[in-house]
Parts: structure tokens; C-alpha cells; sequence
């Protein structure tokens, strides 16, 4: 059965560094982190399937088949040679597929706010604590798209505002529902990424928001022992749209993780 080809749009010249987002948005909501790659390094966003411009999955279109896609897509894109892989979300969890799967091709990996275990009720959540809460202003505000802002963001100010209205709402309004529905009755992976992994030494950035209560933090920080090289972080405060919340704690990290890379 013939899938769709990924939607790209593709940055800079260098190294690949193939970019997944996650559920309900596209290419675009990590497009806002672009100035935090140093040169030398090539930054593929790509739409998944059933998001953006990437139609969606032919068949039962479940996370397994989805890592499965990717896995081939990243394979397809990088036309042999090395590349690095970023992932924020579910894309975490379809980097960490592909990483298992190909270590020695991998020349790093980069994950925020990652799906560890797709089976929400056995995650370990944090609290969604907002410290400094703006209702005069998230009240003023399309109450129709406003919405995921308050509940996934802990960050209520009209900058953070600004940067989910150019960076997330897009990609929200071409998400295709019904293959989001049906990604969700399939929510889950044939295989523990790190069990067959086993280790991995290259660079490896895991970055997790303090008051994330979609993945947490403390899975991430149990992924640890399998990647011995990996800079940990929880940043506070930032909630699971870590690069809407905080993009100034965020960014800093991913330049140093890159370098690595060249």
C-alpha cells in the first residue's frame, strides 16, 4: 500500500536534522526554534501524516504504523547518509523508534517534551501550576482558539500569545480529525524503543517542562540510563509547550546540542 511523501520545509545547509512534531499541530509549531541552529547544520520540519500539508496515513493509520512511516520518510530524506533527529511530543516518541532502529546512522537526538509511554494513564504527570495568571488578558482573547493556550501553557502573557498564534493555531486548523481520531484508538508502540536500543553515546538533548501534565518529567528522567551522554533538564517554568512557555531557557540548550553535532 503506497503512503504519502512528507510535506518538508527545509533550512539552512549541513547535517540533516529531521524535526517531528506532535499531535494536532504541524511542521510550523517548532519552526519558532530555527535561530537556535548554528551553521552547518540542515533543518528538515516535516508534516506528518494526517497534519499540514502530509495527507494522512493510508489503513489503520495507528502509532506503530506512524513510527513505521517515519522511520522509512527519515530514510528517504537522508538518501544515505547521517543525520540527527529532533522530536517534540509524540514526534519524541517516533525519534526514539527510529533511533533504536538505526543507532549507528544517528548523529544525535534531540527530544522535548517527549512521549515516553503513550498510554496516558501510566505516566507520571506533573501539576499544571500557572504562577503568574493574566485572566484580564486570556479573557479578552478568541475564547473558540484560546483554549489549549490556557490549559497546556503556563506562560499567560501577550508575547507567549503572539507565539501560539503564529506558531500553533496554524497547523490546528488543517489537522485532519478523523485520522487524529483514529491515531488515538492506536496509541501505542510493538516495541519499547530503549529495550532494543540498549544504549547510545551520541549527543542526546532531553528537555521537559516542570509543570507538563500531558508527559511529565519524570519518565524522561528514567530514559537516562540508556543514553549515558545526554543532557537532562526540566525548565521552570514551562508547561508541555516548552517553546511557547520558556523559549529563552529552550533555546540555549539546543544550540549546544547542535554544536555537538559539527
Amino acid at each position: 500500500m503506497t503512503q504519502p511523501e512528507a510535506y518538508t520545509v527545509v533550512k539552512g545547509e549541513g547535517l540533516p536534522i529531521i524535526i517531528a512534531h506532535g499531535m494536532g499541530v504541524d511542521h510550523r509549531s517548532l519552526m519558532m526554534l530555527d535561530d537556535a541552529f548554528p551553521d552547518g547544520t540542515q533543518r528538515i520540519y516535516m508534516d506528518l501524516p494526517g497534519y499540514g500539508r502530509t495527507p494522512a496515513l493510508n489503513g489503520v493509520g495507528g502509532l506503530q504504523e506512524l513510527a513505521d512511516w517515519f522511520y522509512d520518510e527519515v530514510n528517504r530524506l537522508a538518501d544515505g547518509n547521517r543525520f540527527a533527529l529532533l522530536g517534540n511530543s509524540m514526534g519524541g516518541a517516533l525519534v526514539r523508534d527510529t533511533l533504536s532502529r538505526e543507532p549507528k546512522r544517528v548523529a544525535g537526538m534531540a527530544l522535548i517534551a517527549p512521549v515516553v509511554d503513550p498510554v496516558m494513564s501510566h505516566r507520571h504527570l506533573a501539576d499544571h501550576i500557572v504562577s503568574e495568571p493574566n485572566p484580564d488578558f486570556t479573557h479578552s482573547l478568541p475564547q473558540d482558539k484560546v483554549i489549549d493556550f490556557v490549559t497546556m501553557g503556563v506562560n499567560q502573557s501577550f508575547d507567549a500569545w503572539r507565539r501560539y498564534q503564529r506558531y500553533i493555531l496554524p497547523g490546528t486548523k488543517l489537522c485532519d480529525r478523523e485520522a487524529n481520531a483514529r491515531l488515538g484508538q492506536r496509541y501505542w508502540l510493538d516495541n519499547d524503543p530503549e529495550e532494543r536500543l540498549g544504549t547510545y553515546t551520541g549527543p542526546t538533548l532531553i528537555v521537559t517542562g516542570k509543570e507538563d501534565q500531558i508527559v511529565g518529567y519524570e519518565d524522561q528522567r528514567a530514559l537516562l540510563p540508556h543514553y549515558p551522554n545526554a543532557t537532562y533538564k526540566v525548565i521552570d517554568p514551562a508547561g508541555h509547550n516548552i517553546h511557547i512557555d520558556n523559549p529563552t531557557s529552550l533555546k540555549p540548550l539546543l544550540t549546544a546540542w547542535a554544536t555537538q553535532l559539527l
